[in-house]
């Protein structure tokens, strides 16, 4: 499977998040969990969350015209670790602490979808790998 479409719908994806946690982090952390960063630590964080999520962006952008590389398969692998736990501590928010926004679910599903197309990603680069050890 081709990564340039995910590394470009994960680096709009991505960098449009991060530009909203960096200028206000309470209003996607309140979409997202329906509870505010009302604290100065959890302003920090947030926007702390969100430059790492436009330096993610920012990757898969410079990595879209690259993507047989091993260094794209290194951001592919990234985003997989990161689309996982995209999964599995929203999920575990709204499940177990009974944190809800309207986000919530449709960010879990997002995620997962990734998940599997990040896995995909990764399944053909590895059969790639293996044609070029046959010849």
């Amino acid at each position: 499977m081709k990564t340039k479409p995910l590394f470009i719908a994960t680096a709009l994806i991505e960098v449009a998040t991060g530009l909203a946690l960096l200028v206000s982090p309470t209003l996607p952390a309140s979409v997202l969990i329906g509870a505010s960063l009302d604290t100065p630590a959890g302003v920090g964080v947030g926007r702390l969350a969100g430059a790492a999520l436009v330096a993610l962006g920012l990757s898969c952008w410079g990595a879209r015209r690259d993507e047989h590389s091993r260094a794209a398969n290194g951001i592919v692998s990234a985003m997989l670790l990161y689309n996982v736990t995209a999964v599995v501590v929203p999920a575990y928010a709204g499940l177990g602490w009974r944190l809800f926004g309207v986000g919530l679910w449709p960010a879990v599903v997002l995620h997962a979808l990734m998940t599997g197309w990040c896995l995909a990603c990764l399944r053909g680069a590895l059969n790639r790998s293996k044609l070029r050890g046959r010849r």
